[in-house]
């Protein structure tokens, strides 16, 4: 059993733009993690898209826990994978063309409930990821159109 978050927002940046600040595990995408939410993201391997390897911190009521993720990209420029290697979670970014200068963006996660805090878990784990998404979807859509402006 898991329960399955999904987020999406247009942004005023063309998706290679949105794409490359997702992919970019060592400037683009720290740049989009909400600091009350994400914080120490550490590149183990890689850095850039497929292959790469992180570890964070994640911040949930008050409470820190470590994760650790690989990075995967079943079609390079449009979806980006992360999986979580403790709890199993995978997070897709699809990014989608509007026109040539707007992208929608979606995150949707898939996440497995299991043990004695599933059904808790289950009730807890949709607003609390929904939340971060809006968060982290906005602070995506600023850096997306200031990079933009810049080219």
């Amino acid at each position: 059993m898991s329960v399955r978050v999904t987020e999406s927002i247009a942004v005023a940046a063309p998706a290679a733009v949105v794409y490359g600040l997702i992919a970019d595990y060592r400037g683009g995408h720290p740049s989009i993690l909400p600091p009350e939410y994400f914080q120490d993201l550490v590149v183990e391997k890689g850095g850039v898209g497929a292959g790469t390897v992180i570890r964070f911190t994640m911040i949930a009521y008050g409470k820190r826990t470590q994760a650790r993720a690989t990075v995967e990209e079943p079609e390079p420029g449009r979806v980006l994978v992360e999986v979580d290697q403790t709890t199993g979670a995978t997070t897709h970014f699809i990014v989608e063309p509007l026109s040539a200068d707007r992208a929608r963006v979606t995150f949707d996660t898939h996440y497995p409930i299991r043990g004695a805090f599933g059904f808790l878990e289950r009730l807890m784990v949709p607003g609390y990821l929904r939340k971060v998404y809006r968060a982290e979807l906005a602070q995506l859509a600023r850096r997306a159109m200031e990079e933009a402006a810049a080219r």
